[in-house]
């Protein structure tokens, strides 16, 4: 049974007031935000700490993401209501969640596969029903597209060709790109058969595996 109550949604609110402060102004992202009951994407001796603005690890390698680097993403995709989106690394679940709370139809892809069905059959029980997938996200998932905003929620080594391929035009794809240990954010707008890039601040993300990104 999922517990939520006042204590907890009294930390969410917190939270959105942090990444208000912190920058982060897109005011459907913050309600979304508000909306997900993130403790319950945790381990029971790590709930004491759900609503600090941390990455935490969800095992196999793996961590939810920090609350201000999902809203960082979320905020520049600019997510529309009915826009179809990729992501890259469902991991928890927690961003998917984020991108259906904005009206998103989401496609996932997780490339481990203890952690894609523990997501798989989680989800679902918070009513959160994107399409999950199983399999190597570098190289996108070509039989759904193209995507209005596709998402990479892991460090790639390079922007993977795949998916700028799938992302419609006009269309935003948004990917963390560097080295295994920190990486520069970049945003591709594809317009008018043109793509022009954006860089912003360093984060640190697990590694994306695959054929496009950092080789097992």
């Amino acid at each position: 049974m999922i517990v939520d109550n006042y204590r907890q949604r009294g930390l969410r609110n917190k939270l959105v007031k942090k990444l208000r402060e912190k920058g982060i102004k897109d005011e459907a992202v913050l309600a979304a935000i508000g909306r997900v009951p993130r403790h319950v994407f945790f381990d029971d001796a790590l709930l004491i700490h759900a609503y600090e603005d941390k990455a935490f690890p969800i095992g196999e390698g793996q961590t939810i993401s920090q609350p201000y680097t999902v809203a960082f993403q979320t905020e520049r995709l600019e997510i529309k209501p009915g826009d179809r989106v990729l992501e890259i690394g469902t991991g928890s679940g927690y961003q998917a969640a984020i991108l259906l709370e904005l009206g998103a139809q989401v496609y996932t892809i997780e490339y481990n596969q203890k952690l894609y069905a523990r997501t798989r059959d989680f989800l679902p029980t918070l009513g959160y029903k994107p399409f999950f997938l199983s399999g190597d996200g570098s190289k996108g998932y070509p039989a759904k597209a193209p995507y209005d905003k596709i998402i990479v929620t892991a460090g790639a080594p390079v922007i993977p060709d795949a998916l700028v391929s799938q992302l419609k035009d006009p269309g935003k794809l948004i990917v963390p790109v560097g080295n295994l240990e920190k990486q520069a954010m970049y945003l591709v707008t594809k317009k008018n058969g043109k793509t022009e890039t954006e860089t912003f601040d360093h984060f640190a993300f697990v590694p994306l595996l695959g054929e496009q990104g950092w080789k097992k």
